[in-house]
């Protein structure tokens, strides 16, 4: 009376290894098939000529090779990088559309500008961290600030009448200095600028008192002797300001701010495909030239795994949200 249904229940059971087999044989067959000389499309949510724009196109220009394809850079620019993370968001995961992006886009611009229409980390797999970009806290050299601490005493001292720079409302800039506000009590005066270079040039100007500035838009300046560094933001100290402290060191614990640079796929892109950009973006990032170009962007490379991206980016998301809403801060 049992045969019958355990044989059913046998055939059944073997359906679903063999139907499991397949799918374990399907990865790195698909792995091995992909991209089959298609062309992948890496898209920069920025225009041309910035670091974002000019590190991808390096980066693409070595990858194809290694592809056996061509990828080609796409700029698709607006409203922060959000125009060009829609983009991407929207496409086929098939592992032949790309975005190449920053922290902006991914963990600062959703928690500013309302609804967006992609989510962020729903919407994406992490593929690699390209690279990061440690800030320098400046202030020009006529100023009477020698420390962070001057900074944050004579910030209390004149509540509101001390200002920052930023190449922006709710760029990274403005989110830095907001966060030292919300940590130390201080209240400054927020100056929004039309990116990083004019608010570079009215602090060594004086107009301001003080910006979290891009470290390679900045030392060029205070090897000049035209900027004071006060403080970096990184973990550890830059190899080119060695006589600079962290903020850490300077009393500002839970203050690692990075900018970072990284690719992501559409969500529900193959992991054999992703596994395989990743390894493959991985080689390029050891590129000599690659490397070079990095160090005259200020970029530290990095590379790592996926899901390293993928902890990176909901931890600053989670850190900037907070940030975010504690200031109030909103987008043009």
């Amino acid at each position: 009376m049992n045969a019958p249904h355990f044989s059913a229940t046998r055939r059944s059971v073997l359906a679903t290894l063999a139907a499991a087999g397949a799918t374990l044989a399907a990865g790195p067959a698909l792995a091995q098939e992909w991209p089959a000389g298609k062309v992948i499309t890496y898209v920069v949510p920025y225009p041309a000529g910035g670091s974002t724009d000019v590190l991808g196109r390096n980066i693409a220009q070595r990858l194809g090779p290694l592809l056996a394809t061509n990828v080609i850079v796409d700029n698709k620019p607006g409203a922060t990088g959000t125009i060009g993370a829609a983009f991407v968001a929207r496409a086929q995961p098939d592992g032949l559309t790309l975005l190449g992006t920053t922290i902006g886009p991914q963990a600062i611009a959703p928690h500013l500008m309302g609804k967006l229409p992609y989510d962020p980390i729903a919407g994406f797999e992490p593929v690699i961290t390209i690279g990061t970009i440690p800030h320098i806290l400046v202030t020009a050299v006529g100023q009477p600030f020698q420390s962070v601490a001057d900074l944050v005493a004579a910030g209390k001292a004149q509540p509101g009448q001390l200002a920052y720079a930023s190449g922006g409302n709710g760029t990274i800039l403005q989110m830095q200095a907001e966060l030292l506000q919300q940590q130390t009590g201080t209240r400054f005066i927020h100056v929004p600028y039309k990116g990083d270079t004019p608010a570079l040039q009215d602090t060594l100007g004086g107009q301001v008192q003080f910006l979290f500035a891009p470290a390679a838009a900045a030392l060029p300046h205070i090897q000049a002797g035209k900027l004071r560094a006060l403080a970096v933001t990184s973990a550890q100290r830059l190899p080119a300001l060695p006589q600079v402290p962290t903020m850490g060191e300077s009393g500002f614990k839970d203050f690692v701010v990075e900018q970072w640079h990284a690719v992501f796929a559409p969500a529900k892109t193959p992991a054999a495909i992703v596994q395989r950009l990743n390894a493959e973006i991985a080689k390029t990032l050891k590129d000599p030239a690659v490397t070079e170009l990095a160090g005259k962007l200020g970029i530290t490379l990095a590379g790592g795994t996926p899901k390293q991206l993928g902890d990176l980016q909901r931890a600053d998301s989670a850190k900037w949200a907070k940030v975010i809403q504690g200031g109030n801060i909103k987008a043009d």
